[in-house]
């Protein structure tokens, strides 16, 4: 089992900045990928940016050059700067944690952190 804790969303004026956290727990050693996706109110969940445990990273197109993924394996701890913050970008973020422990593969979820960008 792992629990993620999310952390540091919050209001914010378009053209700001905000970085939000995820504590990882548990059985942490499984864990292959740690995403950030996002819900906006009457939207589907988007996948905003992925990171593997090598440090490769992708992006969605709506927010390259803007959001920053990375992961501290030390303190089991994945973040997401994002920066130049537009209104679109308000949404509920959720920390993704992608688990195989050589049997099966398992997917852990956060509670979630609200964001929202004022225009």
């Amino acid at each position: 089992q792992v629990q993620l804790v999310e952390s540091g969303g919050g209001l914010v004026q378009a053209g700001g900045s905000l970085r939000l956290s995820c504590a990882a727990s548990g059985d942490v050693i499984c864990i292959s990928t740690m995403d950030w996706y996002r819900q906006a109110p009457g939207k589907e969940r988007e996948l905003v940016a992925v990171i593997t445990t090598g440090g490769s990273t992708n992006y969605a197109d709506s927010v390259k050059g803007r959001f920053t993924i990375s992961r501290d394996n030390a303190k089991n701890t994945l973040y997401l700067q994002m920066n130049s913050l537009k209104p679109e970008d308000t949404a509920v973020y959720y920390c993704y944690a992608g688990c195989y422990d050589g049997l099966r593969f398992d997917d852990y979820w956060g509670q979630g952190t609200q964001v929202t960008v004022s225009s």
